[in-house]
This record gives C-alpha cells, structure tokens and sequence, in this order.
C-alpha cells in the first residue's frame, strides 16, 4: 500500500520532529553561519601581518591566481555585487595593492590589476592556507571532502533560487 504524501500547506498538527525544524542548534543555515563567522575571526588574526580584510584576501586571491580582469568578471568570481566590490577595491588602491583603470577596448568597463606591491604581497600570504588548514583541526581528506560537499549544496542553492524565482531569469 503506498501513501500519499500529505501536501505542504495541509492544516495537520506537526509532528513531534516537526515541532524542532524551527530550533536553532537545527538549522544547516545557522551552522554555516557560525562556521563562517569562525573563520572569519581566525582569518582576522592571520592576515592582520598582511593588512588585509578576509574580503580584501578573496580579491587578491582571484588576482594573483588569474591576473588582470574587468571589475565585473572579478565581482562574478566572488560571487559580489560592484555596491559590495567598488569599496573593496577602492581601499585595496589606496594601500597601493591594485590599480583600477578604464579599459582602452570598452569604456564601460573598468580592469583592476595587481601593483608591484600586490604582487609582493603574494610572497608572505603564501603561509595563510597553511595557518587555517591547522587551525580546522581537519586532515587534508576531510577538508577536501567538506569542500566538496559545500561545492555541491552552493550548486544544488544556486539552482533551487532559480527555480522558485517567479517568472524565472
């Protein structure tokens, strides 16, 4: 005998498990947000010799692995806005780390690219995966397969977000 499932918005009580979907200690969100926040705060001591932000890191750490880029491609990477970017990048050129320039080919468009100091500066954060990689107390299998998992739940988001958004893209 198969049961049909009983739809979401039915008015049955909810079950006993039910009644801890709403506790905090349950949500996956909140783990992560906690997790997030952790390492933020081992980030903060660790790249405080390398005065930089962790967000400041991301930028630099898309930089120096894929050079010089338009604001938007990088802002597509990081997975940040330009109201969220353009302040980034405007304290990382003042600490002279990037340059910002119009681009010759679309004047729409504007290039960051690293400065002599920002290339420097990849040298000495070069210890900063190492740091953190301790400080997890994970081995490298099980960081690996948290990545992973973390790739895939992001991926399976990304498309549940599409998916409810009304009238699509």
């Amino acid at each position: 005998m198969t049961r049909t499932p009983t739809p979401a918005h039915a008015s049955a009580a909810p079950s006993p498990s039910e009644e801890n979907w709403l506790r905090l200690d349950g949500q996956i969100c909140f783990s992560l947000h906690a997790a997030s926040r952790a390492f933020n705060g081992v980030y903060r001591v660790i790249l405080k010799d390398l005065g930089l932000t962790y967000p400041q890191y991301l930028v630099m750490l898309v930089l120096w692995e894929r050079g010089e880029m338009p604001v938007k491609q990088l802002g597509e990477h990081l997975r940040l806005d330009s109201g969220t970017l353009s302040p980034l990048l405007k304290r990382l050129e003042a600490a002279g780390l990037v340059r910002r320039e119009r681009s010759t080919r679309d004047e729409r468009s504007v290039e960051v690219r690293l400065t002599e100091e920002g290339v420097a500066l990849r040298e000495p954060a070069l210890r900063v995966p190492r740091r953190i990689f301790q400080a997890t107390g994970f081995n490298l299998d099980e960081l690996r397969d948290l990545r992973e998992r973390l790739d895939r739940l992001t991926s399976t988001l990304d498309s549940a977000a599409l998916e409810e958004m009304p009238g699509g893209l």
